[in-house]
This record gives C-alpha cells, structure tokens and sequence, in this order.
C-alpha cells in the first residue's frame, strides 16, 4: 500500500511538472512576438521611405520630361523660324532673278 500510495503521489508530482511546462514557452512567445512586431514595425518604416523615394524620383521624372518638352518645343520654333526666313530669301532670290531678267 506504501508503494502505491508513492507512486500516485509521485505521478501528481510528474502530471504537476508537466502541467506548468508550457509556461516557459509561453514567455518564449511573447518575446517572439515583440521580435516579429519590431521586424513589422521595420519593414513598414522601410516600406515607406522606398515609396518616398520613389515619389521624389517620380517628381524629378516629371521635371525632366516638362524640361524636355520645353527644349523640343523651343527647337520646333527655332526651326520653323529657320524655315520661314530661309523660304523668304528664296522668294526674294527668286524675285531678284525675275527683275534681273525682264531688264
């Protein structure tokens, strides 16, 4: 009777061990939660300044393509203006030619 009543008291001991083990994981998790919070909390910080940039070179992409289209508009006019000049000096050569020949 000894022994039985040894080995029940020793197995409420063995089930009482084994009950409150998960404890110690339980603060395991918890530190691995506040790890995978920080890494979030990093990530998003991350994730917010590549957007910022992005943003900033967006802008700097618009910039140079207004530049661009002011330059290729300038040329354009410049070009035209060319055009008409030269297009006058060939009508007045051309005029000049026709009163050189009727005199």
């Amino acid at each position: 009777m000894n022994k039985l009543l040894a080995v029940l008291i020793a197995g409420l001991f063995a089930t009482s061990v084994f009950a409150q083990a998960p404890a110690a994981p339980a603060a395991v998790n918890a530190t691995v939660a506040k790890a995978d919070a920080k890494e979030t909390k990093v990530d998003a910080k991350a994730d917010a300044k590549e957007l910022k940039t992005d943003a900033s070179a967006n802008a700097n992409v618009a910039d140079a393509k207004a530049d661009a289209k002011e330059t290729k508009a300038k040329a354009h006019h410049t070009a035209v203006k060319t055009k008409v000049k030269a297009k006058a000096a060939d009508t007045e050569a051309k005029v000049d030619a026709k009163d050189a020949a009727t005199k």
